[in-house]
């Protein structure tokens, strides 16, 4: 199969890359490194990146930012970086990206725990993150030719040890247990679906 992996040497993308790379053809993408670069807050940027690409069987989005912060401080701008990034950067990669994918192929978006599981100062998030996973559910039901479509929402993970005090209570998510849901959505045969990942 040829993967895409866009946000590729990010926390969570390089571990899904190994998983992957062994047993398929794996293009990495990001902002700033890759095979490719692609700024997905921008929908010219995404639609070079996918006409470079060509033809392909899955994509895999860990990329996106979102503003973590206390409610009372937070503005429309904080709010809106993630809007434009981590949530219609990911949608658009799936809008545009639907006329580039192989029959049958599939897309994998990154949203996270707090759409459920909220903690505080992490309103921004966990309201982009509901959205991403709605999206998700919802275009299962019109993505043509055979196409797949699921969120992974992995809980903090063991490797960003700065957020882990806004998680109390909280087990940091080992990273091969995390790499292994994009794993499940890119090979398995589910639709639709959100991978919640927590220990």
């Amino acid at each position: 199969m040829k993967i895409v992996i866009v946000g590729a040497s990010g926390t969570i993308g390089k571990h899904v890359v190994a998983a992957l790379k062994k047993d398929h053809e794996v293009i990495t993408a990001g902002s700033k490194s890759g095979d490719y670069q692609v700024d997905i807050s921008s929908t010219e940027s995404i639609e070079n990146f996918f006409k470079q690409v060509g033809p392909f069987d899955a994509l895999v989005s860990t990329s996106g930012n979102a503003h973590f912060g206390p409610l009372s401080a937070l503005t429309d701008t904080d709010f809106r970086k993630g809007v434009d990034s981590k949530y219609m950067g990911q949608i658009n990669l799936v809008l545009i990206g639907q006329h580039y994918i192989n029959p049958k192929g599939s897309f994998t978006l990154t949203s996270g725990s707090l759409a459920i599981d909220p903690v505080a100062y992490g309103s921004a998030v966990s309201s982009i993150n509901a959205a991403i996973d709605g999206f998700v559910r919802a275009a299962a039901f019109e993505l043509e030719n055979g196409v797949r479509i699921n969120s992974v929402a992995p809980d903090v993970v063991e490797e960003s040890p700065a957020y882990f005090p806004y998680f109390p209570g909280h087990i940091p998510v080992k990273m091969d247990k995390v790499a292994q849901a994009y794993v499940k959505s890119v090979l398995g045969h589910q639709t639709g679906q959100n991978y919640f990942v927590v220990e």
